[in-house]
């Protein structure tokens, strides 16, 4: 049961790839090529594709909440979980930025892409301050934006199934949702970039303090 954490971390990083690669493919025109040189509907692929995707990205959001849940309960957490965990999480959000960019999603990719850099900019900074035997601790704002980083990605693939899920061909509703939704992910953006600042700043103090 002690190892059932970093399964979970595990099987995180492994949807992820599927989620991707099921992205990517739904980007291509193979699906459809593929379908009609075997006779079968188009649709019908691309829509075991979007399951795919969705679904195994709401299993993978779900075990970055339970793997760190059972950790604890169990008395389980580990040096391998400790360095996996977030690891997983930011290779979870890419795999779906870069998914969802790919369908032209253009919101996601240039919110996405303000994340994603502010996430690479602050493992780099913890890079540089660990041989200073320095660290940054994780605030509790910067556990709550993964949250909200994974909700508002989750919602915009929802939208991307709009006629998948059968809702109402209304335009007006759907544009409502859509700027909703853009809002979130901009939210989630602004917190992302929020923390990052928080680090630099508490970075800036160590390595004065350290001097």
């Amino acid at each position: 049961m002690k190892h059932l954490p970093n399964i979970l971390t595990g099987l995180r990083l492994g949807l992820t790839l599927a989620v991707f690669l099921a992205l990517l493919t739904l980007a291509s025109h193979a699906p459809v090529e593929w379908a009609l040189g075997r006779g079968i509907d188009p649709m019908t692929l691309q829509t075991a594709l979007y399951f795919t995707a969705f679904f195994g990205f709401i299993v993978a959001a779900a075990t970055d909440f339970f793997d760190g849940w059972l950790a604890r309960r169990l008395g389980a957490t580990t040096v391998l979980g400790a360095i996996l965990d977030p690891i997983a999480d930011k290779v979870l959000v890419a795999g779906l930025v870069v998914g969802l960019a790919a369908l032209g999603s253009w919101t996601t990719a240039l919110a996405g892409g303000i994340i994603l850099f502010r996430e690479f900019a602050v493992s780099a900074l913890r890079e540089t301050l660990a041989p200073r035997g320095l660290t940054l601790p994780v605030t509790l704002l910067a556990k709550w934006k993964t949250t909200l980083q994974l909700v508002a990605l989750g919602v915009q693939l929802f939208l991307g199934g709009w006629a998948v899920w059968g809702l109402p061909r209304d335009a007006d509703l759907a544009a409502k949702a859509s700027a909703g939704a853009s809002a979130l992910i901009w939210l989630a953006a602004a917190v992302t970039v929020w923390t990052g600042i928080e680090y630099a700043l508490a970075a800036r103090k160590a390595l004065k303090t350290a001097g």
